[in-house]
């Protein structure tokens, strides 16, 4: 098992590019099934679930290949296996995914239990709620099968705003018969990027970005060509690795618009930022202080669906927290075990106070010190890597395939930014 084995205490500085979001990527592979030609998709970032995915596409019968450095082209066209591999599965939350676009297509799938983080309860209701909407039957018996004569569209209401659960309920609804007018929906950035990849095919969506979908089926969808929009999560990720070291870091490639919760929440933190039309940059010499809410209240930051502060972020949020002076209290709504992980800062010195699965307070700023550690998922391993940047003398990070699931060779990226990082087999 590698690890990664960083020595701390060195500022970050120089230019790093963000990778393309791996959250669009995955949804938008899946739905190349839904296409009636080639597929040629650009910026797909290169991670273990990526590779992952690819896998359940041509084991169900597509043909997909790696073109460039981050291009890939699907065929889907050969597909007709719509029982799902259970060992590729187990491997990625995601492969939920094809639940969706494999029902439009044949009216039918089985998938068997999806793995990914163990964060807390991942419920799946939502989605089959919303395939049951949309008129599928639906059977659990070890696996989830559902079938369909016919999909038509609806009016649905789902019952939280789940991310996968309203991608699948998008990529189900395109070819259904009729309307379909989907609330409560979420809209995140990379929701907004697999409608816009659906639209280009032929799909017609309305209301992008917003929580109400206006979807009209269509008798089916070409091939096409389409670029992956920037990883929000990694762009904020280096902004917080760059504040937190003191260094002086241009993140590239960068959608401001998807940075518009990101920035408020940094900011109470101390952290400034410069933002332009396509880069993001932090200035060294930053004086990382906690700014109080109104009459010296201690502040919070609160995660919540788009475009409240992004779940995916609090572990970060943790992090560069012990780096600055004062006390917040950052609030993790939407899993229960996501916070787990800060024990592992406290252990290297951090100031912390779990509240209950879903709170803590942290005070700084904590001198921190070089520990052994273990990535228990991918966010939390990204906080590990931030805090062994800060940390006086060396760490090491067990368990760094959860890391390498959602940032692209993020130690060769780190050491071009000046840190000491290595891979080693321990």
């Amino acid at each position: 098992m590698q690890s990664f084995v960083i020595e701390g205490g060195r500022p970050l500085s120089g230019t790093v590019r963000a990778a393309g979001n791996k959250n669009a990527a995955l949804p938008i592979l899946a739905a190349t099934v839904l296409a009636s030609g080639n597929v040629a998709l650009s910026n797909v970032p290169r991670i273990r679930d990526v590779e992952t995915m690819i896998e359940l596409l041509r084991d169900i019968g597509a043909e997909v290949e790696w073109t460039g450095g981050n291009d890939v082209r699907v065929d889907a066209r050969g597909v007709e296996k719509t029982d799902l591999d259970p060992e590729l599965c187990r491997q990625i939350r995601a492969s939920f995914l094809l639940a969706g676009p494999l029902l439009a297509r044949f009216g039918r799938v089985s998938v068997p239990p999806p793995g990914g983080d163990v964060i807390g309860r991942r419920r799946l209701d939502t989605h089959v709620h919303a395939f049951s909407a949309l008129g599928a039957d639906f059977h659990l018996d070890g696996v989830y099968e559902l079938t369909a004569d016919n999909l038509r569209g609806t009016r649905m209401y789902l019952d939280e705003a789940s991310v996968m659960g309203t991608e699948n309920a998008i990529m189900a609804a395109v070819l259904a018969e009729g309307e379909t007018v989907l609330g409560h929906a979420a809209s995140e950035p990379h929701i907004q990027d697999l409608c816009r990849f659906l639209v280009s095919l032929g799909a017609r969506i309305q209301g992008i970005g917003s929580n109400v979908l206006h979807i009209q089926g269509v008798g089916g969808l070409d091939g096409g060509e389409h670029r992956i929009g920037p990883d929000h999560i990694e762009v904020a990720s280096f902004v917080g690795l760059a504040a937190a070291t003191g260094g002086d870091v241009l993140v590239e490639g960068v959608e401001p618009d998807d940075l518009i919760s990101i920035v408020p929440a940094f900011r109470k933190l101390g952290i400034e930022m410069d933002v332009q039309d396509s880069t993001v940059r932090v200035p060294s010499g930053q004086n990382l202080w906690i700014e109080d809410d109104l009459g010296g209240q201690v502040p919070k930051i609160e995660s919540g669906i788009w475009p409240a502060f992004p779940a995916d972020l609090t572990s970060i949020a943790v992090t560069v927290a012990t780096q600055a002076r004062g006390t917040i209290l950052i609030f993790e709504k939407m899993f229960e075990s996501r916070l787990f992980f800060v024990d592992k800062l406290v252990s290297m010195g951090a100031r912390i106070i779990l509240c209950d699965p879903h709170r803590v307070v942290v005070t700084g700023p904590a001198q921190l010190y070089g520990e052994r550690l273990e990535s228990p998922d991918i966010r939390a391993g990204m906080a590990m890597v931030l805090a062994a940047l800060c940390a006086e003398g060396t760490s090491t990070i067990g368990n760094i395939g959860q890391i390498d699931r959602g940032y692209e060779r993020i130690d060769e990226r780190l050491r071009g930014l000046g840190a000491s990082i290595e891979r080693a087999d321990l």
